[in-house]
């Protein structure tokens, strides 16, 4: 029974072998890239299905270069992508075979993180109960409307223009501007200009 055993093994090794054998070796080279931006993935893993032991890797341009079997599956593997397989075709006809592999981005929404400024809870707690807390709006409007509040900033600012208007000199000004005569429409101011002309016209001839 031993035996027979043994013989059974032995002729599934031979036949997996012998079908293993039949199919060509392939150097399946090619390029990786995003299908939505249409960048290259740098570095991604490149691992033999069918066998499980062949691993390779793309370069930093998104390039590779695997020697497998006609048939075999490839799983492409790169952080931040869905894996990807593909199959080497069958019958190519020829040893070497240059394809595109388009891998698609892995988003994931990660949930908010928020940093707080403590290291353990007893910093927290100590900070609370230690923290100041803000008055209410309200509170901060009848502060600034105080009676105090508003002297302080009277002796801080300087006054506005209207402040620092007075209309008792506004007042003085209209008086005075219907005071004021105008010299031209005066005859005796004439008068004292002519005189003033003739005596000047008098000394002159007197010098000559």
């Amino acid at each position: 029974m031993k035996y027979l055993i043994g013989i059974l093994l032995l002729a599934c090794s031979l036949t997996s072998f012998a079908q293993n054998a039949e199919r060509p070796l392939v150097q399946f080279s090619g390029i990786i890239y995003n299908v939505e931006t249409n960048s290259v993935v740098p570095y991604a893993t490149v691992t033999n299905v069918s066998t499980g032991k062949q691993v390779g890797s793309a370069n930093y341009e998104g390039y590779f270069s695997f020697v497998a079997q006609e048939q075999d599956s490839l799983k492409f593997t790169s952080v931040g992508y869905f894996p990807t397989i593909v199959a080497v075709p069958k019958d190519i006809g020829k040893k070497s075979i240059i394809v595109e592999i388009r891998m698609r981005a892995q988003v994931l929404n990660l949930p908010m993180v928020r940093i707080f400024p403590w290291a353990t809870t007893d910093e927290f707690r100590h900070d609370f109960l230690a923290m100041k807390v803000a008055d209410d709006d309200l509170e901060i409007a009848r502060k600034n409307l105080s009676a105090s509040s508003i002297n302080n900033l009277k002796r801080t600012m300087p006054l506005s223009g209207y402040e620092s208007f007075n209309p008792q000199d506004k007042h003085n000004a209209i008086v005075n501007s219907h005071s004021f005569v105008n010299p031209l429409l005066n005859p005796f101011a004439w008068g004292s200009l002519i005189r003033d002309i003739a005596e000047g016209d008098k000394a002159r001839k007197s010098d000559n």
